[in-house]
């Protein structure tokens, strides 16, 4: 049996009670737009009062979903673990036409190779992807997400849950304030 020497960083940050959870396809639009607000979303709920972890939603009309996927986990993985991975997500996000069909069927994209993709992605966020990229069991850390996704019964991007219930009220197109209005009071 080989030895693994390796551990996906999970993508977490603040450390309150409450658990607001977002899964993102990587290219889809509207969970750039999500992810672009969760840093601020942190700062105006407070690290103390909540926890937001990123949960992958790959989506299979995304056509290079499981690759920035498995890219994202690949870059948790090395030194900065968590912030690494998400300046890998950002990049995608700030280039997410870079990694997209047009129209989910055509486009330049169609040429494109796994290894264009990550090159791609190693010149937009200067992390170096391709060893931990072929990681051989890393797979494992990909089929956590697909599991935990499915077994909550998420199929689009974004979703959002809190403390463990899907919050359909919830969107990207809300402003940050409005997200923060819907998370539950409770006494301190």
């Amino acid at each position: 049996m080989t030895e693994t020497n390796w551990r996906a960083d999970p993508l977490v940050w603040g450390h309150g009670d409450l658990t607001f959870e977002v899964f993102l396809e990587p290219t889809c639009p509207f969970s750039v737009r999500a992810f672009g607000k969760l840093d601020d979303f942190l700062a105006e709920a407070g690290a103390d009062r909540v926890t937001v972890k990123i949960r992958l939603q790959s989506q299979p009309w995304h056509m290079f979903s499981g690759v920035l996927t498995r890219c994202i986990l690949a870059a948790s993985t090395l030194d900065g673990g968590r912030e690494t991975a998400k300046r890998v997500m950002a990049a995608i996000g700030a280039h997410r036409e870079a990694f997209e069909f047009e129209h989910h069927a055509g486009g330049p994209n169609m040429n494109a190779t796994p290894n264009d993709i990550i090159a791609r992605l190693e010149r937009y966020s200067g992390v170096t992807l391709y060893a931990a990229f072929a990681i051989p069991d890393l797979d494992r850390a990909i089929k956590w997400h697909c599991q935990y996704a499915r077994q909550n019964g998420v199929h689009v991007s974004p979703t959002f849950m809190v403390d463990g219930l899907i919050q359909n009220d919830i969107g990207s197109g809300d402003s940050v304030a409005d997200w923060v209005a819907k998370l539950p009071n409770r006494a301190a």
